[in-house]
Order: C-alpha cells, then sequence, then structure tokens
C-alpha cells in the first residue's frame, strides 16, 4: 500500500472517526506489514527530498485509522532535545497501546497541534497532559514496552492514541475559548 498525502484518510471522511479494535498478538503478517509501511511514512515525510517526490506531509506519528485501517496500530519518531542538551530519538510501532497513567500537570502546544488527516489549520490550544505512561507492544524492538513519556513525546501520543476513538485534536479546543489560560501548564 502506498501511503501519501492522497491517500490518508480526512477529517472529511466520516471512517477517520471509526473506533480501532485491538489486534491480536503476536502480530500477523498483514498488521507487521501495515505498522512498517506506517513507521517508514513518518521516516520519508521527514526528509524534504522525498516527502516532495512521494507526495508526503511532515509528520511524527500516524495511526492505521488515517489509512483506513480500523485497528490500534501506530508509528511514532520524535525527535527531541533533553535536558541535558543532547537529540534523543524516541521511535515505535506500536500494537495495542495504552495509557496507564497521567499526569495531573498539563500541557500544550503554543502553536497550536497539525494532523495528516486535518488538511486545514485549527487555531486553539490542545491541553493534554504533560506526562503520560503507555503500555503496548512495540514491533521495532519486538517486546511490549512501558513509555514514559514528556512533554511533546506526551502529546505525540495522546494524539495518536486519540485516533483509536475517532478523536480528532481539535475536538479538544473549545471554539469559545480557544487559548485558555492554563494555570501550570508546560508550554511547549
Amino acid at each position: 500500500m502506498m501511503i501519501n498525502n492522497d491517500t490518508i484518510v480526512k477529517d472529511t471522511d466520516p471512517s477517520v472517526r471509526r473506533k480501532s479494535v485491538p489486534v491480536t498478538l503476536p502480530l500477523s503478517e498483514e498488521d507487521k506489514t501495515i505498522l512498517k509501511e506506517m513507521y517508514q511514512y513518518v521516516l520519508d515525510s521527514t526528509d524534504e527530498e522525498k516527502a516532495k517526490e512521494l507526495n508526503l506531509r511532515p509528520a511524527v506519528g500516524i495511526s492505521a485509522i488515517q489509512i483506513g485501517i480500523p485497528k490500534q496500530l501506530t508509528a511514532v519518531v520524535v525527535h527531541e532535545i533533553d535536558k541535558n542538551d543532547q537529540e534523543v530519538t524516541y521511535a515505535y510501532m506500536l500494537a495495542n497501546p495504552r495509557i496507564t497513567s497521567r499526569s495531573v500537570q498539563k500541557a500544550y502546544l503554543e502553536n497550536g497541534e497539525g494532523c495528516l488527516s486535518v488538511p486545514e489549520e485549527h487555531e486553539g490550544y490542545v491541553v493534554r497532559n504533560a506526562r503520560v505512561t503507555v503500555k503496548g507492544y512495540d514491533l521495532l524492538s519486538d517486546q511490549e514496552v512501558t513509555i514514559r513519556a514528556r512533554g511533546y513525546f506526551a502529546i505525540v501520543l495522546q494524539h495518536e492514541l486519540d485516533h483509536f476513538n475517532g478523536v480528532l485534536f481539535y475536538d479538544h479546543i473549545d471554539p469559545a475559548n480557544p487559548k485558555p489560560e492554563v494555570p501550570g501548564a508546560l508550554v511547549i
């Protein structure tokens, strides 16, 4: 399957709102292929030349529902600078990931979120948890993993897992107050 900007399911298509179902473990060859292709999309989308050639929008994550497959599969590749000013990359091909704990502290991206399935901009803060713990199976390491994420990486995981419930980022924006004061929030 070729995944590109033309084949990504957009928010004008109600199927992107379908709930995703858990997959059977160990993963079938079909599910492994889906995860690998989504992961490759994310990797290629950040390479300007490949992105232009293959018609890819830049992404840090993609979930299977965005390619028309209602399964709990997602691929993420997030590059960040850690507290020691070192670049760190979080890369996962996750099956059946679930959030097992959330911080009380909130976080949001100052410039808002975007999504491959949402071509137009939506102004406003998407207030999420600043830290989350996610458990699931990771095809990249071929094992069950526990991910403790903070900040931007935590936001990315929450965004992708929202897709499993048919939720898009702008569903979290209050149209009456799109940029509320959020005391104590981590602003990224």
